[in-house]
């Protein structure tokens, strides 16, 4: 099973972000998902990954998510990546800067039934409000 996660955690990057196709989340997300870094107001499942992709698109339509470590262990994977981009919408409640940025961050994804489930994510976001310019310290 360990394989076939790592599998399934890799589409999710590669083909959903990377390839910046929401179909794929239809195959890859249960109903319930829930992705506990989300915006508390995006609905659960699938079509609130749509709604984050879409979200990333437009603040950082250029951005690239490099896999740095895919580790998988019973139900659960996780993937050490970095997301570069230019900052060209607004995000987080910055507007565009137009800087080119690069925020590291560790997720986790339990999968139940060959689906995606849950998720936690623990991203530099100082980090990235520090190259914004928000915060100079």
């Amino acid at each position: 099973m360990t394989e076939e996660i790592k599998v399934l955690a890799r589409r999710y990057w590669e083909d959903l972000w990377n390839g910046r196709n929401p179909n794929v989340a239809d195959e890859l997300i249960a109903s319930d998902y829930v992705d506990h870094h989300f915006p508390s107001d995006l609905p659960l499942g699938p079509s609130g990954v749509k709604q984050w992709l879409k979200g990333g698109i437009d603040a950082f339509p250029d951005f690239h998510i490099q896999i740095e470590d895919l580790i998988a262990e019973g139900d659960k994977v996780v993937t050490r990546f970095t997301f570069t981009g230019t900052h060209q919408g607004e995000f987080a409640g910055v507007s565009a800067t137009g800087k080119k940025i690069s925020l590291t961050a560790i997720n986790i994804m339990r999968i139940e039934n060959g689906k995606l489930a849950e998720a936690w994510e623990d991203a530099d976001l100082f980090g990235l409000m520090q190259q914004f310019g928000v915060i100079t310290s």
